[in-house]
């Protein structure tokens, strides 16, 4: 797929039975190296937070940060699309605010559509977002923003009853008119069962193979992210070391005055010495 990814191409994606997939950026050289490498979305996420900004969680995250980092991306950006993560209390605290901030991601950043956190709680508010003329992704299972609530960062729907409530949670955001819900650290055949019971595709992180795409936070595929990568993460490369490497490489060589060498330095044309003389 070659032209600007739209939400309906997503569906259709689930309709075809084409896997999608998802990657996070949170600057513009690797929104290009996203776009270029082929993902059908490029999420802005709130775990920019964690990676990028240090914080001990998603939830200090700010609207202003996210918009800062959205715009980068943005300018990486071409055919993917681009969906901006809405942070904590950005639209908990009512319909007026939650489609103000969705906004924002659109008119400041140019993203092309939003993702929120929650279930059949949040459906009136993904209704409102939707009406206002602003594509939803909804997110349900291990919903880091609240995970407190959940006990930490644990496994959800492993009983019946968790369960039964993430399915109708399911049905309640494809309901309300989101085009993609992601699944998030829940058991494999649960997120199966959900995939074939609502029409939109499913976006699974730890949620097995049955889901219509796959999700995970760049920095931890790439290895770069050393303070915690949850089990379900693969790293396909792990550059942590070689960045480490290539630092104290250049810090060798400068203090050893091999860098810069002949190679990477200018020559003059005219003699030192035939300045210093006028």
């Amino acid at each position: 797929m070659s032209k600007k990814i739209t939400p309906p191409d997503i569906v259709e994606m689930k309709r075809a039975g084409e896997k999608i997939t998802m990657l996070t950026a949170s600057d513009a050289s690797f929104a290009r190296m996203l776009d270029a490498s082929g993902v059908e979305i490029v999420l802005v996420g709130d775990s920019l937070g964690m990676v990028v900004l240090g914080y001990d969680s998603t939830v200090p995250v700010t609207m202003d940060e996210m918009i800062h980092h959205a715009q980068a991306v943005r300018r990486g950006v071409q055919r993917a699309l681009l969906v901006g993560d809405m942070p904590f209390m950005s639209y908990q605290s009512g319909v007026r605010d939650a489609i103000l901030n969705a906004g924002r991601f659109l008119k400041e950043a140019g993203c092309d559509a939003v993702k929120l956190e929650g279930g059949a709680e949040i459906c009136e508010t993904v209704k409102a977002v939707i009406r206002a003329g602003i594509p939803v992704m909804g997110h349900i299972g291990l919903t880091p923003q609240t995970a407190g609530q959940l006990g930490g960062y644990k496994v959800q729907g492993k009983d019946a009853d968790s369960a039964r409530k993430l399915l109708d949670d399911a049905r309640a955001l494809n309901e309300a008119g989101v085009f993609a819900v992601v699944l998030e650290c829940i058991p494999d055949r649960l997120a199966k069962l959900i995939s074939g019971a609502i029409s939109v595709p499913t976006i699974g992180i730890g949620a097995g193979v049955h889901c219509d795409g796959q999700v995970l936070v760049t920095h931890d595929l790439l290895g770069m992210y050393e303070k915690f990568v949850p089990s379900f993460v693969k790293t396909y490369v792990n550059l942590a070391p070689q960045i480490k490497e290539g630092i104290a490489s250049f810090i060798k060589e400068v203090k050893t005055e091999t860098y810069p060498d002949p190679e990477h330095s200018f020559t003059m044309q005219v003699d030192v010495g035939e300045l210093l003389k006028k």
